[in-house]
């Protein structure tokens, strides 16, 4: 299959690229540097240049191939609204150049927009449509009404493995520069977590076998204590482990404060049973107890 992959030259988009390509698959690979273009030939996948920005690219892109994985995002969480609707207009443009084909649209999103009362589960539709990137979830689901056979792969807010820089990165930052490893309360509320590896080959089966207006959930480890991820950055930078209130929190963790102070496990048992996943990859505390996250 000839598939368009956004985000290709990302963290995760990268492992996507060589789960496809191993896999038989022929990849073209948004880019919009001639950086990430010259990645994508040393990585044997084929260059479309654009961005989530430019429409017309992303439509042509999607044209001309049998299936499409969406991981690109702008991760900028000073305009974080900005990057929701400009998220919401790139699905909306994939999937109106895919409308009537049956070609599979996998498109990313995460398990923190569902609600909490319980572990959140692939059935749970997001709590609200102002919940960050529910709109572009409600697009693709309503495209599968229209002749695309697109879905959504919900991302836990930790995926880890080499090359990592997201959440668990920013906390070992923050221990560093503070001197003290942190948690909010009593660090009981969880996260879930994957591995990118597992993640890419999640998304590779939700390509080739995934269903209409599904909703799928790239959870490995259903939720790890915060406290315990605070525990391994304190030993390894040997700082002390401490707990923050909720009030002292945002001064302590800045923006990541709402985010760490949340209990948000969540579920995949529906995703390994339908599409048969099993995570082989360590897990987060395993991965995160590793001198290549501590390199400075």
């Amino acid at each position: 299959m000839r598939v368009f992959v956004t985000g290709a030259t990302g963290f995760i988009g990268t492992a996507v690229v060589q789960e496809l390509i191993h896999a038989g698959h022929q990849v073209l690979g948004l880019s919009r540097s001639d950086a990430g273009a010259k990645s994508l030939i040393d990585a044997g996948a084929k260059v479309h240049r654009g961005d989530l920005q430019d429409l017309e690219s992303l439509r042509s892109g999607a044209s001309m191939s049998e299936g499409v994985i969406h991981c690109a995002f702008i991760h900028d969480f000073s305009a974080y609204a900005a990057a929701v609707e400009t998220d919401r207009r790139a699905v909306e443009a994939i999937a109106g150049a895919l409308e009537g084909s049956g070609k599979p649209l996998v498109i990313a999103s995460g398990t923190l927009m569902v609600a909490h009362a319980r572990p959140g589960t692939e059935q749970d539709a997001p709590a609200s449509i102002d919940v960050p990137r529910a709109a572009s979830e409600a697009t693709v689901i309503a495209a599968s009404g229209r002749g695309v056979r697109g879905s959504v792969l919900r991302l836990p807010p930790t995926v880890h493995g080499d090359g990592d820089h997201g959440f668990v990165p920013m906390l070992i930052g923050i221990a560093r520069e503070k001197g003290v490893s942190a948690y909010v309360g009593d660090g009981l509320n969880r996260w879930p977590a994957v591995h990118r590896l597992d993640a890419a080959h999640l998304f590779r089966l939700a390509l080739e076998k995934g269903s209409a207006g599904a909703r799928y959930h790239a959870v490995a480890d259903d939720g790890v204590p915060i406290r315990d991820i605070a525990e391994v950055i304190a030993r390894r930078l040997n700082v002390p482990v401490v707990s923050k209130s909720s009030e002292e929190a945002a001064g302590h963790f800045g923006f990541l404060a709402f985010v760490l102070g949340m209990d948000a496990p969540a579920s995949s048992a529906q995703t390994r049973e339908s599409l048969g996943w099993r995570p082989t990859q360590p897990g987060l505390i395993p991965d995160l107890d590793h001198a290549r996250y501590f390199k400075t």
